[in-house]
């Protein structure tokens, strides 16, 4: 077996099947490649299993009875999996027919590459950055924090974003964002799984870090695209999207960047949801948009008392 696409689903059946039908119809333009699809659906209420055992009888499917998260699923996904590459593929997403076979191919011709990302486009078309640095400290204070909303053009996201590097060049990268991600067994072997105790969030950028320090190398391919809806199972919950994404980030700092930097972080994000509270409580008492303050000061609020 060549590859392996795992799919792991939270309640977007729609956007499930669009991404299902892309990806035999990419399969069916690369007859040579053997394929199998592995869906890992998390507890989905929306009747995403059902339908891919109505819909899609010839796809693998994994119904559990909890959400396992992005790590977790696709984890278990790894475990069933038969190829000998692992296509983590995000549900809202739409493979171009030719990227499997163009990943296949760069594969099999860079035995030192470790994972690969395609390119990553908006549903209109347009690019969606998909390439990374490791984060630094400073990139740790500013990406998706007030800093980062105050002065969006700051050199610590340019330079974790790639800022500067053309989209359009196949390079090596530090790590490739795990919408989709083309990962040799081989070296899911060797740097073992994600590390589930993430949930969701820089579990990628974790699993990129072990994959360099075994050696491997990760690479960029902008002429295999994938378009990506991005958020749309995390959207659905903000706050605990805000708060896993923080605790994640909090987790990678202090396993990447030592304790003290963790303990700076988490007091520094403390500080700007107080601050972020606190202005919306002053909105509410002025009268403004009063349902909206409402809906954030309760998710601010969790944020205070979770992190």
């Amino acid at each position: 077996m060549d590859l392996s696409v795992i799919i792991v689903n939270w309640n977007v059946k729609a956007l499930l099947r669009d991404c299902l039908h892309s990806v035999q119809a990419a399969c069916r333009t690369a007859p040579e490649i053997s394929a199998e699809i592995i869906v890992v659906d998390s507890a989905s209420g929306d009747g995403s299993p059902q339908m891919v055992a109505a819909e899609f009888p010839q796809v693998r499917l994994l119904a559990s009875d909890q959400n396992l998260g992005y790590a977790g699923g696709n984890n278990a996904g790894a475990e069933l999996a038969q190829g000998r590459y692992l296509f983590l593929l995000n549900p809202d997403t739409v493979v171009a027919p030719d990227s499997l076979a163009q990943l296949v191919q760069f594969m099999d011709a860079h035995p030192q590459v470790g994972a690969v990302g395609p390119q990553l486009c908006w549903p209109d078309g347009t690019l969606q950055s998909s390439r990374r640095r490791f984060p630094t400290p400073g990139t740790l204070f500013w990406e998706s924090t007030l800093l980062g909303q105050w002065f969006p053009g700051n050199r610590h996201i340019r330079y974790y974003t790639c800022a500067g590097q053309p989209a359009d060049e196949t390079r090596p990268v530090d790590w490739v964002v795990g919408a989709a991600i083309f990962i040799r067994r081989e070296t899911w072997e060797q740097v073992g799984p994600i590390d589930a105790d993430y949930f969701m969030y820089f579990e990628e950028t974790d699993w990129c870090r072990r994959c360099a320090n075994a050696g491997w190398q990760v690479y960029y391919l902008p002429t295999a695209r994938v378009t990506h809806f991005e958020g749309k199972s995390s959207e659905q919950a903000l706050a605990a999207r805000t708060l896993r994404f923080q605790k994640s980030k909090l987790r990678y700092a202090k396993k990447w960047l030592g304790g003290e930097w963790a303990v700076a972080l988490r007091l520094f994000l403390w500080v700007t949801f107080a601050f972020q509270w606190a202005e919306e409580s002053a909105k509410w008492l002025i009268g403004h948009r009063r349902a909206l303050r409402k809906q954030r000061m309760t998710a601010y609020g969790q944020l205070l008392r979770h992190l």
